[in-house]
C-alpha cells in the first residue's frame, strides 16, 4: 500500500490550520539510482566583496558562537558547504575594504583581518567544509600597479603559505573578481601552484561571465590550468532566478560549471529567488555549486547592501542577530548532501514539465544507496501531488524523512521542520507539496534546526573610548570598520608607548571599485550631538582627517561619504569640510595653525550640538561653524592617499543638541507597543517612517519643541509629505524648515495631528507588524492613531 502524505501536513510542519488548495493531477518522478549526472560540487557563500562580515568578531559571547554555528555547523543552520573568502587588498570592494596580508613587497603579516579568523571558526565546525580564495583588488605595489603580473602570482602563494601557517587547506583559488581574466597569468598561476607544493589547489576562472568558455575550449593550456569556470549570477543578477541556462561553450567544456557568486539579496526576501536558483542552475545549466553573496550582513546600515547575505549581525555592542530565510533554504540543500555526491540527471527537472509548477533535484550519496530529492514550489498556485518510485539501486525500502521551508510563511517556526517520515511500498510513495515551500526527501539522518535566540537590537551607548592598547599588533580596533585603506593596530611612533591605530597602505592600491582616501568608520550611525577627539601623528607631509556625522556611503561612482571633516595637514593648514556621496567637497571654514610637522603627537576634536560644529586642535577652537546638512552618524579617521599616519585615545561623550527644547522620547503606538523609527537610521530626506521594536536608538527618539515639531537626529522634522493634506499623505523625515506641514499637536485622548491637516498620524491599515508604515488618515479614534510620548 502505498503511503501518502496530504496537504495539511502535521502540526509540527509549520502548515496553519486552513484546508489545502485541491491538488493537480499527480505528477509521476522516478528516483533513479543508475542515472548519470555531474558530481555535487556543494553550496555555500561568500565573505568578501568587503567588510561584509567584519563586525562578527566583535561580538560577544555567546551570540558570536551562536551566528557562527547557525552558517557552518552541520545540522544546525544553513550548514555551508564552501565558504569563499576575499584575499584582502587594503582597498574598498563593496561593502568596505579587507587588509592585505602584504601591504608592502618586503612586508608579511599573516596574522591580519578576520578572513583567517573566519575559516578557522568555519572548520572548526565542519572539517569537511571547501576553501576559495578570491581577490577583489590588490596593495599597488604589486606589479607597479598591474594585477595580471608575476607579483600578484607570488602574492597568491603567500597567502596560500599564510593559510598553511593557520592550518588550513585552500580548495580552490580565483583570478580577479569580475575583472575578466589572462591567459598567460592562468597558465603561469597552475605552474606556480605546482611548483611550489599546491597541485591539489583547483583554479577557478574567472569570476566573471561566460566568455571564459569560449578560450578554455580552444586554447589547450589555458584548459588544462583550469579546473572550474565559475561566473557571476548565471541567472540574471538579483532577479527571480526562474532561468538559469548557459552557453553551451560552457556545457561543452568538460569542465565543472558553478554559480560563483549569486544572490545580493536581502537575508530574508531573497529566499524565493534562492530556492529556485539551487535548483534550477542544475537543471537548466549543470551548475553544481551555488555561491552565495555574501554569507552575512555583519555591518553598520549605512553601508551599501546592509541586510544582504544569510544572517544579519549589525550591533556588536548590542550582540542582537538574526537568521534570515535565506539561510533555511540553503539549509534544504546543504544538510541532506554532501560535495561529492552525484546529481542524478533522470531524477531531475519541472514538475509536470512545467517551470511554474516548480521543480526537482535528485542526488545519490557516495554510499550509493541513501539519496536526497530537493523540491521548490515558488510559483506554484495550488497543491499537487507526487507520486515517486525509487529504482536504480537506491534503498526502495529505507524510511523516507521530510523536511520543509515555508518560504511565503513569517513565521520562524515554519523553516526547516521535520513533517513526517514516509515508509515506501515496493519503492513508491507519494507526497502532497504546497505552494512557496522547499521540501527535501531525504534517507539520510542527522538533520536538525539550532533554538538559540539572540537579544533585541540597542543602541550603541556613549560615552565611549578606546586608547588602543589592548589589542594584538596587526589586528583591527574594536568596531573600526576600514572602508578604504587598512587601518590596524600597531606600536606607537613618535616616542609614544603603547599601541596605536596605523594607516598602513603606502601607496594607491589597485582598486575593484572608485579610489577614495583611505579612511575607517566607527559607531552609530544615529549618534547626533556628541564630541570626539582623538591623537593623531602624521607620518610624512600630508593630512590627517577626524570625521564625525558620518552615515550614507557610495562605493560604486564616487567614493563619497555623507559626513562632517576636521583636516589638518603637517604645515598646520586646517579645514572643516563638508561631503556627500555625489563626490561634493565643500568647505565651510578654514585657516592655519601652528605647524604639525611630522612625527609629532597632537590632539583633534570636532563638537555637534544641533547645528553648532566646533573644531578643536590641540586644546584651543579654531573654528565654529552652523550647518545642518548631516543630522548624525558615525566617527571615524582618514588620511591622504599613501599617507601612514597614527591615531591614538580616542573619546566619544554626549552632548546636547540645541533644539528647541521640550520633551525627547520615543513615540509608541498604542495598539502595537512598537515606536515610531526612522529605518536602517536613515537621514534622508523624503525616508517614510514606520513601527519598529522599541530599542532606545537615536533614530526612535523624538524631540517635541515649543514650535510644535517631532525632531529626531535633532535636526530633521516629521513631515507629512509634499505638504499633503490627504488621507494617505506619507509621514516622512525632513530637514526642519518651520513649515505647517511638520507641526503637530499631542492630543490628550492621544492622537497626534497634522496642524496643516487636521489628520492623524496612523499606521497604515491598522498594521502593528515591524515595517508598517506610517500616514496621514482621518482621525476614527482607532487604537492604530493612539500614540504616548514619553
Amino acid at each position: 500500500m502505498t503511503a501518502v502524505l496530504t496537504g495539511l501536513l502535521l502540526a509540527a510542519g509549520g502548515i496553519v490550520g486552513t484546508a489545502a488548495a485541491p491538488a493537480q493531477a499527480a505528477t509521476s518522478i522516478t528516483i533513479n539510482g543508475a542515472s548519470g549526472g555531474r558530481t555535487f560540487d556543494g553550496v555555500g557563500a561568500i565573505s568578501g566583496g568587503g567588510g561584509n562580515s567584519r563586525l562578527l568578531i566583535d561580538y560577544p559571547e555567546p551570540q558570536r558562537g551562536q551566528v557562527l554555528d547557525y552558517l557552518f555547523k552541520p545540522g544546525y543552520g544553513a550548514s555551508l558547504q564552501i565558504l569563499k573568502a576575499e584575499i584582502g587588498g587594503d582597498t574598498n570592494s563593496t561593502s568596505g575594504a579587507e587588509p592585505s596580508h602584504q601591504h608592502t613587497r618586503s612586508d608579511l603579516n599573516c596574522d591580519r583581518g578576520y578572513e583567517w579568523w573566519l575559516m578557522e571558526q568555519a572548520k572548526a565546525r565542519n572539517p569537511d567544509i571547501k576553501l576559495y580564495g578570491l581577490a577583489w583588488g590588490a596593495p599597488g605595489w604589486i606589479g607597479g600597479g598591474n594585477f595580471w603580473s608575476t607579483d600578484m602570482i607570488n602574492y597568491l602563494v603567500s597567502w596560500l603559505g599564510c593559510a598553511k601557517q593557520h592550518g588550513l587547506t585552500v580548495d580552490y583559488l580565483g583570478g580577479w573578481n569580475e575583472r575578466g581574466y589572462n591567459i598567460s597569468w592562468y597558465e603561469q598561476l597552475r605552474s606556480a601552484l605546482n611548483s611550489n607544493g599546491y597541485g591539489t589547489v583547483k583554479i577557478v576562472a574567472a569570476d566573471s561571465d561566460w566568455a571564459v568558455a569560449g578560450d578554455v575550449n580552444s586554447d589547450a593550456a589555458f584548459r588544462a590550468s583550469v579546473d572550474v569556470i565559475g561566473t557571476h549570477y548565471p541567472c540574471g543578477y538579483r532577479s527571480a532566478q526562474t532561468n538559469c541556462s548557459v552557453p553551451s561553450a560552457a556545457t561543452s567544456s568538460g569542465k565543472q560549471l558553478w554559480a560563483s557568486e549569486n544572490g545580493s539579496d536581502d537575508y530574508n526576501a531573497g529566499a524565493t529567488a534562492m530556492a529556485r536558483g539551487i535548483n534550477r542552475g542544475y537543471i537548466d545549466g549543470r551548475m553544481t555549486a551555488y555561491l552565495n553573496w555574501p554569507v552575512i550582513a555583519s555591518v553598520t546600515p549605512n553601508i551599501p547592501y546592509p541586510t544582504m547575505g544569510l544572517a544579519l549581525a549589525p550591533e556588536p555592542w548590542s550582540g542582537y542577530y538574526a537568521i534570515g530565510r535565506n539561510a533555511w533554504v540553503m539549509a534544504q540543500t546543504t544538510q541532506f548532501t554532501a560535495p561529492g555526491w552525484h546529481y542524478l540527471d533522470d531524477s531531475s527537472g519541472y514538475i509536470g514539465g512545467n517551470r511554474n509548477n516548480g521543480s526537482y533535484v535528485s542526488l545519490k550519496s557516495t554510499n550509493n544507496s541513501d539519496y536526497s530529492t530537493v523540491v521548490e514550489t515558488m510559483d506554484a498556485g495550488s497543491a499537487q501531488t507526487l507520486n515517486f518510485n525509487v529504482t536504480g539501486g537506491l534503498s526502495a525500502t529505507k524510511t523516507v524523512h521530510v523536511w520543509s521551508t515555508d518560504v511565503r510563511s513569517g513565521n520562524t517556526a515554519d523553516y526547516l521542520v521535520h513533517t513526517t517520515d514516509i515508509t515506501p511500498s515496493g519503492g513508491a510513495f507519494s507526497l502532497t507539496v504546497q505552494p512557496g515551500r522547499v521540501y527535501t526527501l531525504t534517507t539520510t539522518t542527522g538533520q536538525g534546526k539550532g533554538a538559540a535566540t539572540g537579544p533585541g537590537r540597542g543602541a550603541f551607548s556613549l560615552p565611549y573610548g578606546d586608547s588602543f592598547d589592548g589589542y594584538t599588533a596587526g589586528t583591527e580596533a574594536k568596531y573600526l570598520m576600514d572602508w578604504q585603506g587598512a587601518f590596524e593596530v600597531t606600536g606607537c611612533g613618535g616616542g609614544r608607548s603603547g599601541k596605536c591605530v596605523r594607516q598602513m597602505s603606502p601607496q594607491k592600491p589597485i582598486t575593484w571599485d572608485v579610489l577614495s582616501d583611505p579612511h575607517a568608520l566607527l559607531g552609530d550611525v544615529g549618534w547626533s550631538n556628541y564630541s570626539v577627539s582623538s591623537d593623531v601623528m602624521l607620518e610624512q607631509p600630508g593630512y590627517a582627517e577626524l570625521i564625525g556625522r558620518a552615515n550614507a556611503q557610495d562605493y560604486s561612482s564616487t567614493g563619497g561619504l555623507n559626513a562632517y571633516h576636521l583636516r589638518v595637514s603637517d604645515t598646520g593648514a586646517w579645514s572643516v569640510l563638508n561631503s556627500d556621496t555625489n563626490g561634493n567637497v565643500s568647505t565651510l571654514a578654514h585657516g592655519t595653525t601652528t605647524a604639525l610637522g611630522t612625527n609629532r603627537w597632537h590632539t583633534l576634536g570636532l563638537t555637534f550640538a544641533g547645528n553648532s560644529i566646533t573644531a578643536v586642535i590641540d586644546g584651543s577652537t579654531v573654528g565654529s561653524v552652523n550647518d545642518y546638512t548631516w543630522a548624525g552618524g558615525q566617527v571615524g579617521y582618514a588620511t591622504s592617499q599613501g599617507e601612514t599616519a597614527q591615531f591614538d585615545n580616542l573619546s566619544l561623550t554626549p552632548g546636547s543638541g540645541g533644539t528647541g527644547g521640550g520633551t525627547t522620547a520615543p513615540i509608541t503606538g498604542t495598539g502595537s507597543g512598537r515606536c515610531v523609527d526612522v529605518p536602517n537610521q536613515s537621514q534622508t530626506n523624503g525616508t517614510q517612517v514606520e513601527l519598529w521594536d522599541c530599542n532606545g536608538g537615536s533614530n526612535q527618539q523624538w524631540t517635541y519643541t515649543s514650535a510644535g515639531e517631532l525632531r529626531v537626529y535633532g535636526g530633521s522634522c516629521l513631515d507629512a509629505s509634499g505638504q499633503g493634506t490627504s488621507p494617505g499623505t506619507k509621514v516622512d523625515i525632513w530637514t526642519c524648515n518651520g513649515g505647517g506641514n511638520q507641526k503637530w499637536t499631542l492630543n490628550a485622548d492621544g492622537t497626534i495631528t497634522g496642524a496643516q491637516s487636521g489628520l492623524c498620524l496612523d499606521a497604515t491599515g491598522g498594521g502593528t507588524a515591524n515595517g508598517t508604515l506610517l500616514e496621514l488618515w482621518t482621525c476614527n479614534g482607532g487604537s492604530n492613531q493612539k500614540w504616548t510620548h514619553s
